[in-house]
């Protein structure tokens, strides 16, 4: 029988370590773009520093504040019938 992982909390994000996934996303991409353009330690310096920026303001702000800042500033992933797009003229 094989034993299953069930998380501590429902609401628990995943996690690489010690940071949550949106958190280690700057750092991982600055890698990748520092290995290909031949700055590694800076652009991973900088993902760092964006992911330090990042978490003092999730910890300020409400949960899903940047998907919320995106819509308010027109980027809309979803198309349901809840959310529209912000930009659309005609209605059908």
């Amino acid at each position: 029988m094989e034993k299953i992982m069930i998380p501590k909390f429902i609401d628990e994000p995943p996690t690489v370590l010690l940071w949550s996934v949106d958190e280690i996303a700057p750092i991982a991409v600055g890698l990748v773009m520092g290995r290909f353009l031949g700055r590694a330690l800076i652009f991973t310096a900088l993902g760092f520093a964006v992911t330090h920026v990042y978490r003092r303001y999730a910890d300020r702000s409400q949960d899903g504040f940047l998907c919320h800042l995106l819509y308010w500033h027109g980027f809309c992933f979803r198309e349901t019938r809840t959310v529209v797009n912000p930009f659309m003229r005609d209605w059908y």
